[in-house]
């Protein structure tokens, strides 16, 4: 078993109903009514500056740079809005090297920076894994006439554990007293995150015990990332037990947590006990959210239960639930798996009608669902439907446009196969990466805990 390990921790307590543990939460004292002081922030109205709208609407990185220096020749005075919308921009392109520049100025100007410009560049460095300019960045933040916050430190902390820099991360939590910050719960969860993300319960358990011997009071996130890993792993019993203790240290559930629950519960085949918790949630004052209906319905389209998956969305129109696009994109993918293409088909014509939109995963299911059983003027009809959502910027991945070409352009295929191909290929649409050999990877529409 991948939990039981010879060393212990307090959160073994925790998870375990015959051995809870009491201990006491160090909340803010709430000032007595007539006492309270209310302060005022009055924020003037940002006026329009003609260069931050310009830039936004460039989207060549090149040009916005040409743009910045033709308003600085013609006398205009760049401030830190200018420099900001100009470095998210080259950041999102990734011209890392012309960031550095534009920080140059930064410092040369002497601007005073906010410290949402440096978290951001952390976590645009952290996608490309170019860490060590991220930990050098915070360390110079200082330097650009801005202060570290915690919330820089909690970005920058989060960056490393992404990256796996566990170790480094955990000697950048030690050293948070002497950079003067009082940590609350969010870097304990970050670090939590990072351990249970690589398998280590027992160092999750350690951070845990830490946070309690710091007095931090442990948030809903600390025990979703437990609860959620127990469930993964098998762990029911226990994961039931924390969420017993959550309860009664007086932390109230989310959907979240009872969706983690529920998944768990329905990986162990108990999917009307999973259904069950959807009153328990309610009777315990948590509404139940699309995301838990949409475990529900993975598990029945899982199990090749299409028509009481259909059946447990019009429940939810009957509850005054309103399906969103992860909802439908569900039961449009298990369709589809299916081989009734045609039936997925309607449903989103159903979904549209109902007011809920289409998104990129919506059509790339369609179309792929249609070539494999071999209707490709269908998908051809799929296809024109996507390149009208081209249009509106809600374009596909290269993931969702290999599967299709792979799948369209396969030389076993017949003709209406090759006038698929060929309408991607006219349409420009053929990814680079065509000739990898990686599988058709079909359109993932499972929620993700966002807590």
């Amino acid at each position: 078993m991948i939990l039981s390990k010879p060393k212990t921790t307090q959160i073994h307590r925790y998870i375990n109903p015959a051995h809870y543990q009491q201990y006491k939460t160090l909340g803010l004292a709430k000032p007595r009514k007539g006492n309270q002081k209310h302060q005022h922030f009055t924020r003037r109205q940002r006026r329009d500056i003609p260069f931050v709208n310009n830039v936004k609407e460039v989207e060549d990185p090149d040009k916005a740079l040409s743009l910045f220096h033709d308003y600085l020749q013609n006398g205009f005075r760049h401030d830190y809005p200018s420099y900001s919308a100009l470095v998210y921009k080259l950041a999102r392109s990734r011209r890392f090297e012309a960031v550095e520049t534009v920080l140059g100025y930064l410092q040369d100007f002497n601007v005073r920076c906010r410290d949402t410009l440096f978290i951001a560049l952390f976590e645009h460095y952290g996608k490309v894994g170019l860490v060590a300019k991220a930990i050098r960045l915070f360390n110079e933040m200082t330097g650009f006439n801005c202060i570290r916050t915690l919330q820089s430190f909690n970005a920058l902390l989060n960056v490393l554990v992404d990256n796996d820099r566990l170790f480094d991360a955990k000697q950048l939590f030690d050293r948070s007293s002497e950079m003067g910050f009082r940590l609350n719960s969010v870097p304990f969860n970050i670090l939590i995150k990072g351990w249970l993300k690589k398998g280590e319960w027992y160092q999750a358990g350690k951070v845990f015990d830490e946070m309690l011997e710091r007095k931090v009071e442990p948030s809903v996130v600390t025990y979703n990332s437990l609860i959620g890993y127990l469930c993964r792993n098998g762990e029911l019993g226990k994961a039931k037990g924390l969420f017993k203790d959550m309860i009664k240290k007086g932390k109230r559930p989310n959907a979240v947590t009872y969706a983690l629950l529920m998944e768990g519960l329905c990986s162990m085949g108990e999917y009307k006990e999973a259904k069950k918790m959807l009153f328990d949630m309610e009777y315990r004052g948590c509404k139940p959210k699309n995301l838990n209906f949409g475990v529900l319905m993975n598990d029945l389209g899982k199990k090749g239960k299409i028509e009481e998956a259909k059946l447990l969305l019009l429940e939810m129109k009957k509850r005054r639930f309103r399906p969103d696009v992860v909802i439908y994109n569900i039961l449009i993918n298990h369709l589809c798996k299916e081989g009734k293409v045609a039936e997925a088909y309607k449903t989103l014509f159903e979904m549209q009608i109902g007011g809920c939109e289409a998104n990129a995963a919506t059509y790339r299911m369609l179309a792929d669902g249609f070539c494999q059983v071999g209707e490709f003027e269908e998908g051809l009809k799929v296809l024109n439907a996507m390149l009208e959502m081209e249009k509106r910027k809600m374009a596909l991945d290269s993931d969702g446009w290999e599967a299709l070409v792979r799948c369209c352009c396969s030389e076993h295929r017949g003709a209406g196969s090759v006038l698929l191909c060929e309408s991607l290929i006219r349409h420009n649409l053929v990814v680079a990466s065509l000739n990898t050999g990686r599988g058709p990877a079909p359109g993932s529409c499972f929620w993700e805990e966002m807590d």
